[in-house]
């Protein structure tokens, strides 16, 4: 399997912020996999996205995990995200919107999220849907 081109962040603070990040998407994956509505495919893909910037170790160890790494590889294959990720994505994202949206009143701001909304929701729904295993 090719590997993403792994390119660490130069600056130290950058590569330290990413690995902290990288391994709560990694706790908050693992716990959504036992949770029913923690979604487990976006956070171990954003564990991935800043492990490929922050350390090369830590990214082939995640992408070859024999339990984590079919889904991560999967999505970078083009094979898709399984159905259960997608609606927990986009359930979670469209509530936090919707929460979000309530609670600020600024109408830019909430153009600005809705806006976001629609983009991120028709780029998850183009991916191809993963066939239960």
């Amino acid at each position: 399997m090719a590997h993403a081109d792994i390119r660490e962040s130069r600056h130290r603070g950058v590569r330290y912020a990413l690995l902290a990040l990288g391994w709560l998407s990694v706790v908050l994956g693992v716990i959504g996999i036992f949770v029913p509505v923690l979604p487990t495919t976006p956070f171990l893909l954003l564990a991935a996205a800043c492990f490929v910037r922050s350390s090369k170790r830590f990214y082939r160890w995640l992408v070859e995990h024999p339990r984590l790494g079919p889904w991560i590889r999967d999505y970078l294959e083009g094979n898709g995200i399984p159905l259960k990720g997608k609606v927990y994505a986009l359930g979670l994202m469209w509530a936090s919107i919707g929460l979000s949206c309530y609670l600020v009143p600024l109408p830019w701001a909430r153009a600005f999220m809705l806006t976001s909304a629609v983009l991120v929701s028709a780029y998850i729904l183009r991916q191809k849907t993963l066939p239960e295993r």
